[in-house]
């Protein structure tokens, strides 16, 4: 990374933004808030990282030519039943509209319906909101006991937290929390089977069921995902890669770029 490069934030700096902040500024690397959802024209010509949500990531991101990189929408979906602990499929918003039974429903990048147990497809956006072909992965409804958050960079968890019981908030570094073997062990099944199926930066949720039974949550983008109680630092490494210039990004990372707009000031 060259020495003029810079972490730009998104202008509602949430507390992982800050811990951001601090941490590059401990390395020498500049930060930089941003005071509207549009490219800063201070920082244009500049190596630009980004750390914000979906929507600042595409405001900004063709003006610095950065790649952001994204799981694939299906990735759970071609997961080994053992390690999702429930069927899993990724499908269409039309499809998913004629469900007659509860499912889990989420969108699987952008959030653009609410992720949440729907009783039937009825309660789904219309056409008119959104495309029939919007992608949607739906599973068979499961309890977590305990959920956590892994940032990964190469294939390695760098950092880890604790951020959820019973599903409700509750967050503690995973060094704190006594079932954090069983994390490490089944996060390295996770990710000895998504080799070559998950971009080099990137977030992983895993936790147990009720029963006890391991399974994978979901994936994440590492630019626009809350560290919980993850080492900042570590966290940092993770997201200067996932949100980085499209012009150092290694070529196995490429098929994982999400696709920009065009903005139009």
């Amino acid at each position: 990374m060259t020495t003029d490069a810079v972490l730009l934030l998104a202008p509602r700096i949430n507390d992982t933004g800050l811990q951001l902040r601090t941490a590059a500024g401990r390395r020498g690397l500049r930060a930089h808030t941003a005071t509207a959802w549009r490219a800063p024209a201070e920082l244009l010509g500049a190596p630009v990282h980004v750390y914000g949500g979906p929507l600042f990531g595409d405001a900004v991101g063709g003006a610095f030519g950065l790649a952001l990189l994204q799981p694939p929408d299906d990735w759970p979906a071609r997961l080994p039943r053992e390690l999702t602990g429930r069927p899993m499929s990724l499908t269409t918003l039309a499809e998913a509209r004629r469900l007659r039974r509860p499912m889990f429903l989420k969108p699987p990048g952008d959030k653009l319906f609410p992720a949440k147990v729907y009783p039937d497809g009825s309660g789904l956006p219309g056409p008119d909101a959104l495309d029939d072909d919007t992608p949607v992965l739906a599973s068979e409804v499961v309890r977590f006991h305990r959920e956590y958050r892994l940032f990964v960079l190469d294939g390695e968890v760098r950092t880890a937290s604790r951020y959820a019981v019973d599903g409700d908030l509750n967050i503690a570094p995973l060094d704190e929390d006594p079932y954090r073997a069983e994390v490490a062990a089944f996060a390295a099944d996770v990710l000895a089977a998504s080799a070559g199926m998950l971009p080099s930066a990137v977030v992983v949720d895993v936790g147990p069921l009720d029963g006890g039974r391991w399974a994978v949550v979901e994936a994440n983008t590492a630019w626009a995902s809350g560290g919980y109680a993850c080492a900042p630092d570590a966290v940092l490494d993770v997201v200067l890669r996932a949100g980085g210039p499209a012009a150092v990004l290694p070529a196995a990372d490429r098929p994982y770029c999400r696709e920009l707009p065009e903005v139009v000031h």
